[in-house]
Parts: structure tokens; sequence; C-alpha cells
């Protein structure tokens, strides 16, 4: 039973967790203990923190794993805390931040009322829907952007392996940020030319990152709501980790904007996490815990595949394959073809 009791109390600590995490990344612990160790006295000296209580923040990160104590009173980043280092290859330090931001937390305060009336909550709290608050908000929305980026990296590597892009003549990216999706695409398909469509939050790193990566003369950007249109000119159609944010009203409003637009032979290729038709507890629930925070913060929810097939029929879409993106990422390339 002792195994039991110590799993709830994880669990119920899960928020506290939450805000721990957000606190180092804040005060940039990380970042400033580096590849090496550094003391408590440094730490504290820097960040000009209370060291006795510096102290009893570090050795709570040390006790969920993030930081070792490698003698009494200096720490170092074990593997999974260097990948909260802004400066890792591997960084998810503002996956993790936008996570954990109080923003984004106070309204599972509320989910008990978000599961009663089936509406998010984020909007009563704050008076306004999230997207709005983070145009709001420019800190906020430039974490957003660079959270969006990292989680993409990954998928950006895979996605042209398990998807044949070499089929097409151009690939539009609806709501593809900063291009991070769209350039892996292009690297490793030389011929395919790219248009890049967001709102001007989303696309304001994007020249920059695709100029970065000598992409500029492949893509188009193009600024635009996808809520009122899609750019023609495309043959194929990506959107990633969009559906998910909506409801299924407001998301067969953007599939029928890109049905309106897409030629005979043309594709729409979905990449988002497709839940299996009996819930499990693969990958700790993560896809579970994303479907209750798209209701709560976005109004939006994650789909089996039966639900991608009735979202698409009604935008005059037919579902025709989903197959794992790999299995170093928790998505499915979802394709679909005029009905």
């Amino acid at each position: 039973m002792t195994e039991y009791r110590s799993r709830i109390l994880q669990l119920a600590f899960g928020p506290m967790i939450g805000h721990l995490v957000n606190t180092a990344l804040r005060l940039g612990v990380l970042d400033r203990i580096g590849e090496g160790g550094r003391s408590a006295e440094e730490l504290a000296a820097e960040g000009k923190t209370d060291l006795q209580s510096t102290t009893r923040l570090l050795r709570a990160l040390t006790g969920i794993g993030l930081l070792t104590e490698t003698v009494p009173g200096v720490f170092a980043t074990t593997e999974t805390g260097a990948c909260l280092r802004t400066d890792h290859p591997e960084s998810m330090a503002y996956v993790a931040r936008l996570l954990t931001e109080p923003s984004m937390l106070r309204s599972w305060e509320h989910l008990g009322e978000s599961v009663r009336t089936g509406e998010p909550s984020f909007p009563k709290v704050f008076g306004t829907d999230y997207f709005s608050f983070l145009k709001d908000n420019p800190e906020l929305s430039e974490n957003f952007n660079i959270a969006m980026s990292q989680g993409t990296r990954n998928t950006a590597e895979l996605l042209p392996v398990a998807c044949d892009f070499g089929r097409f003549g151009t690939v539009a990216d609806i709501g593809g940020g900063d291009g991070t999706l769209l350039a892996g695409v292009l690297r490793a398909n030389p011929a395919l030319r790219g248009i890049l469509y967001d709102s001007a939050e989303g696309l304001s790193q994007a020249a920059a990152k695709l100029e970065e990566a000598g992409l500029a003369g492949r893509c188009d950007l193009v600024t635009g709501d996808f809520f009122a249109s899609a750019p023609a000119g495309a043959d194929a159609y990506l959107l990633k980790s969009v559906l998910h944010d909506w409801s299924d009203d407001r998301a067969a409003t953007i599939l029928r904007h890109v049905r309106s637009v897409l030629p005979p032979e043309g594709r729409v290729i979905v990449v988002e996490a497709v839940l299996p038709d009996m819930a499990d507890g693969r990958e700790g629930g993560m896809n579970y815990l994303s479907d209750l925070n798209m209701l709560v913060n976005l109004g939006g929810r994650e789909r089996t595949r039966d639900d991608f097939a009735e979202l698409f029929s009604r935008a005059d879409l037919s579902l025709v394959s989903v197959v794992p993106v790999g299995p170093e990422v928790p998505y499915f390339v979802i394709e679909a073809v005029a009905a």
C-alpha cells in the first residue's frame, strides 16, 4: 500500500511542482548553473535572492530529478535538468515555462466548471480568450512562439520521413508560426516551395528563422486569419497542432477555408496526437492532460481517428490515412482529400 500512497502524494503535489519549475525558469537557475556545478551562495548572490530560501529551492529541484547536489551546497544539472537550459540543443525551457505559467494554470482551478459546461474557463478568469490575451502580453506571446518552435523541432526532422512531400510542388503551412516545421520539410525536399500562413504575431520571428535556414527565397510569408480564409496556390496544406486548439465548429471552419482553395488532387495533412479508441496510460497520460488543457484554456480538444474523420466530413474532406510520425514524437500524420 505504501507504493500507492506515494504515487497519490506525487500526483497531489503536481501543481506545486509546476510552480517550482516555473520559478526556477523565471529566476534563470538552470541557465546560471550551466554545464558545471554552482554553489547556492553563488546563485543567491547573482540572483539577489535569500540564501536559505535559494538552497531550499535547489534541493527541491534535486528532489524532482532536475539537479544533483554534488557536495553539500553545490548543485549541477542532471541530463533532464540540462534540457531546461535555454542554450541546450534539445532545450524545452520555453515549453515548460508556457505550461507552468500562472496564466495557464489559473484556468485549471475552474476545471470542474468547464467539465459541467463544456466551455473554456480562461475567458471567465481573464475576460478575454487565450490568444487575445497573448496579443496583449508581448513577453508571453514571444514565449509562446519560442515554445511552439521548441515543441516542433523533433517533428520537423521526422515528418519528411513519415510523409512524402516530394509529391507536391508547393506546401502551405497553415498557422505555421516561425516556420520551424516548414523549414524541415523544405530542407528535405529541395524542389519544394512553401507558403507560411499565420497572424502577424505568429509570423513575427519567421523571416529571421527562414533567412537563417537559407530558405527565404523558397517560401512566401502570408499574413492572414485562418477563420477568414486560406491562401491559394498550394497542392498540400499542412496543419500541425492547430485543430486541437479549437472546438469542432471552429476547426471545421478552418478546414472549410482550406477545402475552398484545395486543388482536385491536393492533400490536407494534419499533424496532431490521435487518441486511442479506449483510454490507456501510455506517455504518462499526457495526451489526456493536453485534452483537458485545451478544454480549460482554449475550448479545443484532442481527437480519435473517428473524430478526425467526422471533422473532415464537415468540411467536404475524406480521411485517407493515419500514420505515426515516429517513435520519438507523440504525433500522427493524418491525410485527407476532397470528398
